[in-house]
């Protein structure tokens, strides 16, 4: 790490506690979301200290080692899309704890990434529920994009997505069902391809 980019860090750090927002912190502990360290800043504080930094590869890189809520959303603000490979995609992916990092992740950095469906398809085949979370989150937002899947992705999405439907955790089946609706949004055939798969477990889509 540079001096300079030492001293960024530092000095971030510092300023979290101006904006610390007592109210959220006691929403996260009632939801049961236990960050090493929290100053509970609300996202759209954190977006405009992020507007003002403008992107910066290395302080991102070392914000997202921080264990600290705020540095961690930041980093995924931060991060130029152009230089986040899929190595370093994966390692923060591993390194992912909380719904509200995935959530963040997902829409300021994954959806932007050239490979991202790649991305999603392989998330949400994991054992991990919070990168199925992620994967079925990230196609969601994919699917908002407009982007259609070709056949045989709509057959490992729909396949997947059934299993999550029948037996996966509360917040996967949650994520799931919302990006099925995502899914129906493309269009009427889309959304008949949805209303027959969830049929078949005898469940409807809205």
């Amino acid at each position: 790490m540079t001096e300079d980019t030492r001293q960024k860090l530092k000095s971030i750090k510092q300023s979290f506690n101006q904006f610390k927002n007592g109210e959220t912190q006691r929403s996260m502990r009632d939801k049961g979301v236990s960050y090493h360290l929290s100053w509970g800043v609300n996202i759209l504080d954190l977006r405009k200290m992020a507007d003002e930094m403008g992107q910066n590869y290395e302080l991102s890189v070392e914000m997202w080692k921080e264990n600290i809520r705020e540095c961690k959303i930041l980093a995924t603000m931060m991060m130029p899309v152009e230089r986040m490979e899929s190595d370093m995609v994966e390692l923060w992916m591993e390194q992912t704890e909380e719904q509200e990092i995935a959530e963040q992740a997902v829409f300021n950095l994954y959806q932007h990434l050239s490979f991202a469906p790649m991305l999603a398809y392989k998330w949400i085949a994991s054992a991990r529920d919070i990168e199925q979370q992620s994967g079925y989150l990230l196609l969601a937002r994919l699917f908002m994009n407009g982007q259609e899947p070709n056949d045989r992705g709509i057959q490992e999405f729909i396949d997947q997505a059934l299993c999550v439907c029948q037996g996966g955790s509360f917040a996967v089946r949650h994520a799931a069902v919302n990006c099925l609706k995502r899914f129906a949004e493309l269009g009427d055939s889309f959304e008949n391809v949805a209303k027959s798969a969830l049929k078949s477990i005898d469940l409807e889509l809205f």
